[in-house]
């Protein structure tokens, strides 16, 4: 298992050993002792899994203080482009959004610490993400920015006009517009 650095400090890409033969293959998705040892010890609570069919926009989403959370994200089937964007105030890269393309092949991990609004766009016909969290979801510290914030100018990887986004995302603020807690 390898850590790999990204544009944005703390937001971090996770490679694991993968293991393949005649029967397919097999691989520790998260191994307490070893995240340890990559520098990441957190306490996972919750795991979330979605299904999506292609054209699925989900995001951005995140959670206020102090249910604020840390998702580890990964994809089990299909392929997803993956975005976070930097909402602590104090970091020099506030307001800049990173994505990388999680798929099942590359077996990929994205870890996305707290301060930060997550979402993704689903680029194949179907796909299927889990992700870990380390706090209980909190309807009443749940916050969101659009993802076609015109400041954010995230490439989704795909026709935004032909997205399927929920109504609820549908309705959220832009960047601007955000009165960022972290």
């Amino acid at each position: 298992m390898t850590l790999e650095t990204t544009t944005i400090q703390d937001l971090v890409i996770i490679n694991p050993a993968v293991f393949n033969d005649e029967r397919g293959y097999f691989f520790e998705a998260y191994n307490k002792e070893k995240f340890t040892a990559l520098g990441i010890s957190i306490d996972f609570v919750q795991d979330n899994q979605s299904f999506s069919k292609k054209g699925t926009l989900r995001g951005l989403h995140y959670q206020n203080p102090p249910y604020a959370q840390t998702k580890l994200v990964r994809v089990l089937q299909g392929e997803i482009i993956d975005v976070a964007v930097d909402l602590r105030k104090d970091s020099a890269t506030f307001g800049q959004s990173f994505s990388i393309k999680l798929t099942a092949e590359n077996k990929k991990q994205l870890l996305v610490p707290q301060g930060f609004a997550h979402g993704f766009s689903v680029i194949s016909e179907t796909a299927v993400v889990l992700y870990k969290c380390d706090q209980y979801y909190n309807k009443a510290s749940e916050g969101g920015i659009r993802f076609d914030d015109v400041q954010l100018n995230i490439d989704w990887g795909m026709d935004l006009k032909e997205a399927i986004v929920s109504e609820k995302d549908l309705v959220l603020q832009d960047f601007k517009d955000i009165d960022s807690e972290f």
